[in-house]
């Protein structure tokens, strides 16, 4: 791992980029377990933790310190965590005023780190409970994507922008203006994600103008969906991803449903996830990922719960209970706190793939 550590410069003090590594959350739970193909990684939102969670439901490793802190040791209201390499990359949002009792004025994080597995950070850009738009400052990051140039890509989402970070924290590219709403040139309006594609363009899930673009490096939009913003098309874009048949899987949070949309425009698979008896009237899910399996594996936010489940609608796995919150250091099967985001640990189907640390290693 010499590579990655000279690439983060960690190897010494002169021309570090990260600074000290930091203590926070726990490492492993059980030995041996961590980072094992197939485990979920669950973004444990207002549990103020991520997880790695392995077939058996067990959790195998967390980072942050459970729904009661609120301090720099964990992740509060954490949106998006994504394995890289042996690093786990994840986007810190924190929790808005009358969302949780726990923290009823709200609690700001917005940061975004690498950390390891015993819990240091080794990156982070963002600073905590620091709410802004300058250097090294964010204000809602919802989600983090590490780039095959060993760049982050950050949907800033209160500050109405898309930015690439390079690891010496310099935004390089950007995508919507600083602080403005809208849906015009170069603009969004509460972006929730960014996919980067393999023909370099980048996928954005543009939340609140209820459409998912594709946009270029200069700014133009190729690709959108649906070609006229409409709400009963799609309402409240919260995840997108680019499939390998070309197709786009689209979290269509305020509809309570995934579809899988082609380049035409056309629905040709949904599930809608407040259904089943006992579910929450809206449960928001927040992230649909198809997994190299065939099934889809989504986060139902106000369900408290993650589902995979097959192309003919059959859940097949659930971690979390239906519309039940709760905290269990353990196990997924005592509970979730709206999990906001979770991916199968070495499936990369759809997702941007962390090629760029591979090539350091």
């Amino acid at each position: 791992m010499t590579g990655l550590v000279l690439a983060l410069g960690l190897a010494g003090p002169a021309g570090a980029v990260a600074g000290p590594a930091q203590p926070a959350g726990s490492g492993t739970v059980a030995a041996g377990s961590f980072n094992r193909p197939g485990d979920l990684l669950i973004a444990d939102q207002f549990n103020n933790r991520v997880i790695e969670v392995n077939a058996q439901h067990k959790i195998v490793w967390q980072f942050g310190l459970g729904p009661n802190d609120f301090s720099a040791r964990s992740i509060i209201g954490v949106n998006d965590a994504q394995r890289v390499g042996p690093l786990t990359l994840m986007a810190g949002t924190g929790t808005p005023a009358n969302t949780i009792p726990q923290c009823p004025q709200g609690c700001p994080d917005n940061r975004v780190m690498l950390v390891t597995q015993t819990g240091h950070i080794v990156w982070q850009y963002g600073t905590f409970g620091v709410t802004g738009s300058g250097p090294n400052q964010l204000n809602t990051p919802v989600q983090s994507t590490w780039l095959p140039t060993a760049h982050v890509l950050i949907t800033d989402q209160a500050n109405e922008r898309i930015i690439e970070v390079n690891l010496t924290r310099h935004i390089v590219w950007q995508y919507g203006m600083t602080g403005t709403a809208g849906a015009g040139f170069n603009q969004l309006n509460n972006p929730n994600s960014a996919e980067l594609l393999a023909n370099g363009h980048i996928l954005i899930a543009d939340e609140n103008n209820n459409r998912v673009i594709e946009v270029n490096r200069q700014h133009q939009i190729l690709w959108q969906y649906p070609a006229v913003p409409d709400t009963n098309l799609l309402n409240g874009a919260a995840f997108a991803s680019r499939l390998p048949n070309g197709h786009t899987l689209i979290t269509d949070s305020n509809n309570n449903r995934a579809i899988e949309v082609t380049p035409a425009g056309h629905v040709v698979w949904s599930y809608t996830t407040n259904t089943q008896a006992g579910s929450n009237a809206n449960p928001l899910p927040t992230r649909a990922v198809r997994l190299r399996n065939g099934n889809t594996l989504i986060s139902d936010q106000f369900n408290n719960r993650v589902i995979e489940v097959n192309h003919a609608g059959m859940i097949v796995r659930q971690d979390g209970l239906l519309n039940v919150s709760d905290y269990s250091p353990t196990t997924t099967t005592a509970g979730l706190y709206a999990p906001y985001d979770a991916k199968v640990v070495g499936d990369y189907t759809g997702l941007t793939p962390p090629f760029g640390f591979l090539d350091l290693r």
